[in-house]
């Protein structure tokens, strides 16, 4: 389905999202909210997200905040002074969900938890993200995602996978959080389906590390039945211009491999089975790889394609923005801060009744706060021109 043919109608037009978030998966998650049509508005310290000021930057804009936070409405409140909460308290009861990703007990502290919201709105669906969960023993200390990748054994899986290294390799994927915004953004959903049912709302504890324990699904497994032979790992095999990656994990898949390289040491006993071939794994590869080192990838690639052998040129991340599978799938789509355009990474499913592209503005701090308080609380702008003067939305914020 490409961008121009998409379904305008959003299957959370009408909904109401606070965004309280910060840094990467709550604003995520939120992200994904408005992306699928709520009016997520977004609140800001006076100073704005801590990532408004993270390259990539062009102008003053940050196009890593812009992926982020992109379709949604901001508003600047300092949340130490009681006129700040006593605005979100109201805001609240005109709400549908929260996101905070704070650590455990600050939003209880502001008056702003759960318990003191549901009295509000009953109705209210919170979803709180962070890195250990708002219970057990660790569930106060601080957590990055790479912290809990490297706590959950993440980062010793794929150690022991590279087979080359005796200790964790450095990495700046932030996977936990891309986890823990999708699994809020699913749990959310789930909330808003109960609620259709009891007209109750709940709350929704999501805990970085425990994304990472799931995705670590064999490994977790093998933890309590290991296995006479380790798990093979997936890796290169040369081509004469660059690398390839060739995975044939089944009867079907395997035969394809022999039939197109005509390698016939692939047909020796060793190579028989599928357990056997993984026990073999590396030697497969190797007398593979004398038949790709003498071709170019692509010439591989379209060789393996023909015949059904799952494979893939390694590709930069950067090679996305010009593919044409991906431009025809419409992942991209423009979006605009005040330095100009840029492509936004869509979510990744398509819906035939419902558009769910990363769409809209990114917004400037504070930039919706008069349309939002005059719309929703219906406060006029002498009124909010007082709580300026007062510092409800920050020192020198009019």
């Amino acid at each position: 389905m490409s961008m121009q043919s998409r379904p305008q109608a959003r299957a959370l037009d009408g909904f109401r999202v606070l965004d309280f978030s910060i840094l990467i998966a709550g604003p995520y998650c939120a992200r994904m909210l408005a992306d699928v049509g709520a009016d997520v508005i977004k609140i800001e310290p006076p100073e704005g997200d801590d990532m408004r000021l993270r390259q990539p930057q062009r102008d003053g804009h940050s196009t890593y905040f812009g992926q982020l936070n992109a379709g949604k409405r901001s508003i600047a409140l300092d949340l130490k002074r009681p006129e700040a909460i006593a605005l979100i308290h109201r805001l609240v009861a005109e709400t549908d969900v929260v996101v905070e990703n704070f650590r455990p007990g600050v939003m209880e502290r502001l008056g702003l938890g759960y318990e003191a919201l549901r009295k509000i709105n009953a109705r209210l669906v919170y979803c709180s993200i962070s890195g250990y969960g708002q219970t057990g023993p660790a569930a106060s200390r601080a957590a990055y995602a790479m912290i809990v990748q490297a706590e959950s054994g993440f980062d010793t899986a794929l150690m022991r996978y590279a087979g080359d290294r005796d200790v964790p390799a450095p990495s700046a994927i932030f996977i936990a959080d891309a986890l823990g915004a999708i699994f809020g953004y699913s749990a959310i959903q789930t909330a808003l389906v109960q609620r259709g049912r009891t007209n109750l709302g709940q709350h929704v504890d999501v805990a970085l590390l425990d994304c990472m324990s799931n995705l670590l699904i064999y490994e977790l497994q093998e933890a309590q039945f290991p296995v006479a032979v380790p798990r093979f790992s997936y890796g290169p095999v040369r081509a004469t211009d660059g690398t390839i990656l060739i995975t044939p994990v089944t009867a079907r898949n395997f035969d394809a491999l022999c039939e197109v390289t005509g390698l016939p040491e692939l047909r020796e006993s060793r190579f028989a089975t599928i357990p056997s071939r993984g026990a073999n794994w590396a030697a497969m590869m190797a007398i593979v790889e004398t038949w790709t080192i003498q071709r170019t990838v692509r010439d591989c690639v379209q060789s393996f394609d023909a015949e059904g052998v799952p494979c893939a040129a390694y590709g930069d991340p950067g090679d996305q923005l010009k593919n044409a599978h991906f431009l025809a799938r419409g992942l991209f789509s423009s979006v605009s801060d005040g330095a100009g355009a840029f492509l936004g990474v869509s979510p990744p499913w398509q819906m035939s009744a419902s558009a769910s592209n990363i769409h809209g503005t990114v917004p400037a701090i504070g930039e919706h706060r008069r349309a939002i308080l005059g719309e929703m609380l219906g406060i006029a702008d002498a009124e909010q021109d007082r709580l300026a003067d007062a510092g409800v939305f920050g020192k020198g914020r009019a």
